[in-house]
């Protein structure tokens, strides 16, 4: 389907764009890591990659265990490293079910994802977790894991032991030893993605403190998460309790890292940590003015990534944002910002830098919201997650506007505009796609990326 023909308003002259961007009122983030107190870390070779780079990273606590909280990812074939750590959280926080509790260090391995290895896989890495227990003196299920890479691949076992062995006595408290992990986890990445920001809370003493909240992630391919398609890790000095911290990073999840589409693939390993030392003195209570300051810093941080990894995206030259306004909510806001960034007709049409904006309009029209443990885990209550889970969002096609790199194309009707100016526009790192549909007071947003030729040339010979 192609969008209809360019249309004047009744002056003869181009409409021009009334929709400017969504404003951003998260904190400023930097693209650099930012060690926060009470953490050190490191990473190496350890040969698990044939490539030669460095595939094998750990984080640790300097001190006391360290509250944490975690989404996973909802594939039903799941990874040996989520098994274990979901164990691990359930047996130091039984009323978490596996998603939040304490740990005193994490492993990330790259080159294999340890998904879809059987039994051995699992008994795999449970030696690794026992080593790294061994080595850093604390019990195997204060320790969680990530993995990535190819599936069905078990890990080097004698290669991950010896790792570990060397890289232990080189764990850092510094900047450097933090990016070095963001490097030690990439696969098909172009690049290290890394976000920080920090704060002020009240210490012990009752005078402000800094909080220095930072993440690292990786991951460009199988990008369409029921939760987020990827792995990362954000780390506070803040102190907070995990099921605190779980309630902070559930709904974050959702506008961020579940607002993402590369491929329209969800992924077996996928992994979000968040790791709060307690470090700084700043407590953060539940409910609290402290929580919600805490929590915009833990999203920024994660939009940042999220945003990092959708311009990565593999074969990728441009990121696409959708922001939407006028919704009826803001669950309908994301699903349909959402179904725009996810359209594989969409996407071609960006590398073409082709304004095509009916195939903005047909995804519009295409979407739908999540299930119900998406819609509740956002922030809506069961009662009304379970009727609106996957139906579509409100839509009145007389009342939609699209909006394309600042120029409005649409607005119940075709208008005419400068096709080959929106086509200059749009040669660009970043397009974005604005809708609004004149039912409410909801926005979201999301983020993908173009689809390439090189995309699929990275993905015909994968494993070969």
């Amino acid at each position: 389907m192609q969008s209809g023909p360019d249309r004047t308003s009744n002056s003869g002259t181009p409409r021009q764009a009334d929709l400017p961007p969504l404003a951003n009122n998260l904190p400023a983030v930097e693209q650099r890591a930012a060690m926060p107190l009470g953490f050190r870390a490191g990473s190496l070779v350890a040969g698990i990659k044939p490539s030669g780079r460095p595939d094998l990273g750990v984080i640790a606590t300097t001190g006391e265990s360290a509250a944490v909280a975690a989404t996973f990812t909802r594939n039903q074939v799941v990874a040996a490293p989520i098994k274990l750590s979901r164990a691990h959280l359930n047996a130091t926080e039984a009323t978490g079910g596996g998603r939040f509790g304490w740990t005193d260090a994490l492993v990330t391995t790259s080159g294999s994802a340890n998904a879809a290895t059987g039994v051995e896989g699992d008994a795999d890495q449970a030696e690794v977790n026992k080593t790294l227990a061994s080595l850093l003196d604390t019990k195997p299920e204060r320790t969680l894991a990530m993995s990535t890479g190819v599936i069905g691949v078990r890990l080097p076992m004698a290669k991950v032991r010896d790792g570990l062995a060397r890289l232990i006595p080189q764990l850092a408290e510094t900047d450097a030893a933090l990016e070095a992990v963001a490097g030690a986890m990439m696969t098909t990445d172009t690049r290290i993605k890394l976000a920080t920001t920090s704060f002020e809370l009240r210490g012990a003493d009752g005078e402000p403190v800094k909080v220095t909240v930072t993440g690292i992630a990786k991951g460009v391919g199988m990008i369409h998460p029921k939760m987020a398609t990827m792995l990362s890790v954000i780390l506070t000095d803040a102190s907070v309790a995990p099921a605190t911290l779980f309630g902070i990073l559930s709904p974050i999840v959702q506008r961020t890292w579940n607002q993402i589409s590369v491929d329209g693939d969800t992924s077996t390993n996928d992994t979000v940590f968040v790791l709060a030392s307690g470090a700084s003195g700043a407590s953060v209570p539940p409910a609290s003015q402290a929580g919600a300051q805490l929590g915009e810093a833990i999203e920024a941080v994660a939009r940042s990534l999220a945003r990092q990894q959708a311009a990565d995206g593999e074969g990728a030259t441009t990121l696409i944002t959708c922001q939407v306004s006028g919704a009826a909510d803001e669950y309908d806001a994301r699903a349909i910002a959402r179904s725009v960034v996810s359209s594989s007709l969409f996407k071609a049409a960006v590398h073409g830098r082709d304004p095509n904006w009916g195939r903005v309009a047909g995804a519009a029209g295409n979407a739908r919201l999540p299930d119900e443990q998406m819609l509740e885990a956002a922030g809506l209550h069961h009662t009304e997650a379970a009727p609106r889970a996957g139906r579509a969002p409100e839509l009145d096609l007389d009342k939609l506007q699209i909006a394309i790199c600042g120029t409005l194309v649409f607005k119940g009707e075709p208008l005419f505009f400068d096709r080959a100016a929106v086509r200059a526009a749009m040669n660009a790192p970043e397009v974005l796609i604005r809708l609004h549909l004149g039912l409410g007071g909801g926005t979201g947003e999301a983020f993908g990326c173009d689809l390439t030729e090189a995309y699929v040339v990275e993905n015909a010979e994968y494993t070969t």
